[in-house]
């Protein structure tokens, strides 16, 4: 049986190699950005001079000859479902028995004025970044457009360079359409404190060209005119169905797919970044543009592909990012405003970036933490929420995910200190001494 993936990100790659583990079927893996698989998110650290290209393959380029995967780059023109065949634009015609597609994502772009100018890009792909390099050559001042993850990235990027850096963002605070506003304030204060000029609810109008047609300024929705060379436009990412968008294989926002990653189209699948689930569980999005669920999907897709027909289960959501020297890790469920029946604690140190937030139901079980500023174990967190831990039993074992303190300050006793300050008839301090606790600062 030959399958054919179409996308070499973390997704299809991770499909290609569980494939190889549980069968000897052929697999060819088909991608026009690069010719082997690297690590998306260390893009930045390579304009940053931090690590090379080379550095971010996770597998030696002979892996893939001695686990006998196909590498093809070149770009997929067509599909054609019902003669199960692929058009390419440099070589000719290939056929598959299963199909996968796991073609990532494209920045958004909402029709500005100016938008497609030389000096104005996006930030996903190995390309985008080679065409950073260009674009901030001698480079005076720049402008980023949205205050998501990618913008932050792109920000801390520039900042490197000691480029001069504007960030548009249209919330009343820095993503408080993901954060709770107390996270959201101290990020945008970090922002801030590295010397970018953030300007909160404030949108982009236009972006103006020069006589050769490249970007030499954009004017704001306040009716502001800011000069630069460069335009960051990273206002999110959405599915990159290009490739189906007028074939029969079904799409909305994303492919379409089951709770199997089934397109509608017997034999073609689709995970990662492009695939939107068409029934999502209660709580959980269509699309889920992570890394860690992109490898879960992979997992589960190759079991389906080689015969045991598997359903995808995400498990407990998960996620980290950095925001610029602030880590950040989310666990459950923390909206931006509470639900009808959670509450939620927030502790923030006096005077450090660094915060914690717990998020329980009316009768005392967890179901959400935010870490700011501090490492968290993962498999700890996903325990207590997993099991429905109470209040109670999280607050006498919270320091058990803490990070060796060698390394990462360990803040439990101001965390308790103050919980038991917020909620002094829940008794936690009166039982502090059966908890046997061993605080350490």
């Amino acid at each position: 049986m030959h399958i054919v993936i179409i996308g070499n990100g973390v997704s299809g790659i991770t499909t290609a190699r569980h494939i190889r583990k549980l069968s000897d079927h052929t697999i060819t893996v088909i991608s026009s950005e690069t010719e082997h698989f690297f690590s998306r998110t260390a893009l930045m650290y390579i304009y940053m001079g931090h690590m090379k290209y080379e550095h971010t393959k996770p597998y030696e380029d002979w892996f893939w000859m001695k686990n006998r995967i196909n590498l093809i780059k070149d770009h997929v023109i067509t599909i054609h479902p019902k003669t199960k065949k692929i058009t390419l634009q440099n070589r000719d015609d290939i056929t598959y028995d299963k199909l996968v597609l796991a073609t990532g994502s494209v920045s958004n772009k909402f029709g500005w004025p100016g938008q497609d100018l030389e000096g104005v890009q996006g930030l996903y792909s190995y390309q985008d970044l080679e065409l950073l390099e260009r674009n901030t050559n001698q480079v005076n001042r720049a402008v980023i457009v949205g205050g998501g993850l990618i913008g932050i990235e792109l920000a801390e990027m520039l900042h490197s360079r000691h480029i001069p850096t504007t960030f548009l963002v249209r919330e009343s605070k820095y993503w408080n359409n993901i954060l709770p506003d107390e996270e959201a304030e101290l990020i945008g204060k970090h922002i801030r404190k590295n010397g970018i000029d953030l300007r909160l609810e404030t949108e982009l109008k236009e972006i103006i060209s020069d006589e050769n047609g490249r970007a030499k300024a954009v004017i704001t929705s306040t009716g502001e005119t800011i000069k630069c060379q460069l335009v960051g436009l990273t206002a999110g990412v959405s599915p990159n169905i290009q490739l189906v968008k007028d074939s029969e294989i079904e799409s909305q926002r994303g492919i379409l797919v089951n709770e199997y990653l089934e397109t509608n189209i017997e034999d073609i699948y689709a995970l990662g970044d492009c695939a939107q689930f068409r029934n999502p569980k209660p709580g959980h999005p269509p699309v889920e543009q992570l890394w860690y669920t992109g490898k879960i999907q992979a997992e589960a897709l190759a079991k389906t592909i080689c015969g045991k027909r598997t359903k995808y289960e995400r498990g407990i959501w998960f996620n980290s990012a950095k925001f610029f020297d602030v880590e950040y890790q989310t666990y459950g469920f923390v909206y931006n405003k509470p639900r009808e029946g959670e509450q939620t604690f927030y502790w923030e140190h006096p005077d450090k970036e660094i915060c914690f937030r717990l998020v329980f139901t009316t009768d005392f079980k967890i179901i959400g933490f935010n870490f700011f500023g501090m490492r968290y174990r993962q498999v700890t967190a996903d325990k207590f929420i997993r099991e429905e831990k109470t209040v109670e039993h999280v607050m006498q074992n919270l320091k058990e995910g803490f990070f060796d303190p060698e390394f990462y300050t360990n803040y439990y006793s101001d965390i308790l200190d103050a919980w038991n300050n917020a909620y002094p008839n829940y008794n936690i301090q009166q039982k502090r001494k059966k908890f046997s606790i061993n605080l350490l600062n």
